[in-house]
């Protein structure tokens, strides 16, 4: 098999000047990672749920005020993607996308003809024989997992990830136990501004004595930035130590995720993520 029977095709494409709340409205609605901007057949570049989230939060905080409707995607997008033949093999596109740490290539033949990302390698995976590609999981995950506690900023959270090459963080709460996940994907589709250009936030009820005599308490509400609790994603589905590389990539194909806890005799002691099932692709 080679790039031309895992590529998605046709693409989604959207105009430089067009606002990337667009492009994540197609993101939200199609199930997608990656938006081709380009004028007319020329492809100009390339967003992806990772440039959304990670350039907004890196943003000059007058950019950031800006709501997501009034900023051109030609500002977050990648400028001349890396590209690669329908007829190059899965492995090269594999190995493409994990020395240029991205998650996907434009496939070019005498222009574009179709995007290959790397959930569509994980689902070519996901459809191998397990007798006859009989990896563990525990044989193929990597780098230990990267934690952050669960009243961490967004900020903190986006910073750890940046610091650590990961596209996900697992999070504890005060006991040091694992209360959930957030992925790049949580962040992209969190952060984002709202039509007046502020940033999210929550509402706290508090209560509060006028002196220290006993009167009656009364409450107020106090506005704090979102942190890592209010984005994450429940753990729902996790993978086991000893299960198949095969079955973890189902899972993860199933789950639209980037990531899954691995769990040994029942604690999560760390993640597969979707590079470590491109790595082993052949």
């Amino acid at each position: 098999m080679n790039v031309s029977d895992i590529m998605s095709s046709p693409v989604f494409m959207m105009g430089p000047d067009e606002p990337i709340s667009h492009a994540r409205n197609l993101m939200l609605k199609h199930k997608i990672s990656t938006v081709v901007v380009g004028d007319g057949e020329k492809m100009m570049g390339i967003v992806s749920k990772t440039d959304l989230s990670r350039k907004l939060a890196q943003a000059e905080p007058i950019w950031k005020r800006r709501p997501i409707d009034k900023v051109p995607v030609s500002m977050v997008m990648a400028e001349d993607p890396i590209t690669i033949y329908p007829e190059a093999s899965i492995s090269q596109a594999g190995n493409l996308m994990l020395e240029n740490n991205i998650n996907y290539l434009a496939v070019i033949k005498k222009g574009l003809v179709g995007m290959v990302t790397g959930t569509d390698i994980v689902r070519y995976v996901s459809k191998l024989e397990e007798q006859k590609f009989g990896k563990k999981v525990h044989q193929i995950i990597s780098d230990e997992p990267v934690h952050v506690h669960r009243h961490h900023t967004i900020n903190h959270v986006i910073e750890e990830m940046d610091k650590n090459n990961v596209e996900e963080v697992l999070v504890l709460d005060d006991s040091e136990n694992v209360v959930g996940l957030i992925s790049i994907s949580n962040v992209a589709l969190n952060i984002m501004t709202d039509a007046d250009g502020t940033l999210p936030t929550k509402n706290i009820k508090m209560t509060r004595r006028p002196t220290s005599g006993g009167q009656k308490a009364y409450r107020y509400i106090k506005e704090l930035p979102l942190v890592a609790e209010d984005i994450m994603s429940d753990i729902d589905t996790i993978v086991k130590w000893d299960d198949s590389v095969v079955k973890a990539a189902k899972l993860i194909v199933e789950e639209n995720s980037r990531v899954l806890p691995v769990e040994k005799d029942g604690e999560i002691i760390g993640v597969i993520r979707r590079k470590d099932l491109i790595r082993i692709a052949q």
